[in-house]
């Protein structure tokens, strides 16, 4: 593995390390309503689990309530069960072939939690972005021992790694802060 070939896997791993982190922070309830909220959501359908999204259409026609089209009448009472069994904290309603999800408001202490567990993803985004740097650096060790790179090129791709890391590590932080001030926000 050559140095620049390291330098973009590195890049790479990190970047999807956001990636995950952003996925599970879409799943986080603010007091506005989102399909991404459904996206934990599966089915039980023809004979195996599905996601909600390939049974029924998902929109939000207003910012407290989501609504659910199922396509197959059949899969109505699934979809409800799917939906419930989620524990998300939603009471569907059905009409015919549409569920509706009213988003109840959050409470100040539900509010509080759902910051701490945002908190608690970007601090394990975090411990992972610090093990692909510790891979990295292993990488380098192994590249200098082997004689593929010198003792000082060594110590500055150590750094580049480090800034890579700090860079991602920023990303995480930021991330979070506008995160905790859309679920704080009233």
């Amino acid at each position: 593995m050559d140095k620049e070939h390291l330098k973009k896997n590195l890049q790479e791993k990190m970047e999807k390390a956001l990636k995950v982190l952003d996925h599970e922070l879409k799943g986080l309830r603010t007091g506005r309503a989102s399909v991404n909220l459904l996206d934990s959501v599966t089915v039980e359908a023809y004979g195996s689990k599905m996601p909600l999204s390939q049974v029924a259409s998902l929109s939000t026609p207003d910012a407290r309530t989501i609504n659910v089209q199922v396509w197959d009448k059949s899969m109505v009472s699934s979809v409800e069960k799917g939906i419930t069994i989620a524990n998300l904290g939603l009471t569907p309603a059905t009409d015919g072939q549409l569920i509706r999800l009213p988003i109840p408001a959050l409470t100040e202490e539900r509010r509080k939690e759902l910051v701490k567990l945002a908190h608690k993803y970007g601090e394990d985004t975090k411990i992972s972005l610090r093990n692909i740097r510790r891979d990295g650096n292993e990488a380098l060790k192994k590249l200098e021992k082997d004689n593929v790179i010198a003792k000082d090129e060594h110590h500055s791709l150590s750094e580049q790694v480090q800034k890579l890391t700090d860079d991602y590590s920023s990303k995480v932080d930021s991330v979070i802060k506008q995160k905790e001030q859309e679920i704080m926000t009233v």
